[in-house]
């Protein structure tokens, strides 16, 4: 039986020059680990609008997904994803943390700090990356 697949935003909100990631809540899958914040694609739905869906219910912010940066397949023991990972501009609102346990602002040269999720981990060289050539102008 083959395992389903699903299609996963994740976005990159900057502040100052900082990354905002959540932590996962008890009881969910992965919880405990740090993740940038998004999730999983509705039918009907284009990445943009589940990512900004998914950060407005779990942050009570409203991002714009501006471009999309990479994706990445990912293997799960009961299920596959692909992760796509957008830059995003920071259009209103507090961060708060509804959907996750707690929210951090991060250097991108201390997210190796965080315990990350397998797929996240295989971001970090992009985010490197972009942060060096965008980061610090980034929404403030």
């Amino acid at each position: 039986m083959s395992k389903p697949h699903l299609h996963v935003t994740a976005g990159l909100a900057w502040k100052g020059g900082k990354i905002l990631i959540t932590l996962r809540p008890e009881g969910s899958h992965l919880a405990g680990y740090w993740e940038f914040p998004g999730g999983k694609q509705e039918p009907g739905e284009s990445l943009e609008a589940c990512l900004e869906r998914e950060i407005r219910e779990e942050l009570a912010m409203e991002v714009k997904a501006i471009q999309e940066v990479l994706q990445i397949d990912h293997d799960y023991e009961n299920k596959s994803i692909t992760l796509h990972l957008f830059q995003c501009h920071w259009v209103k609102g507090t961060p708060t943390p509804l959907g996750c346990a707690e929210l951090r602002w991060v250097k991108p040269e201390d997210l190796a700090h965080y315990r990350l999720p397998p797929p996240d981990l295989r971001l970090l060289p992009a985010i490197h990356e972009l942060a060096k050539t965008s980061g610090s102008s980034q929404s403030d």
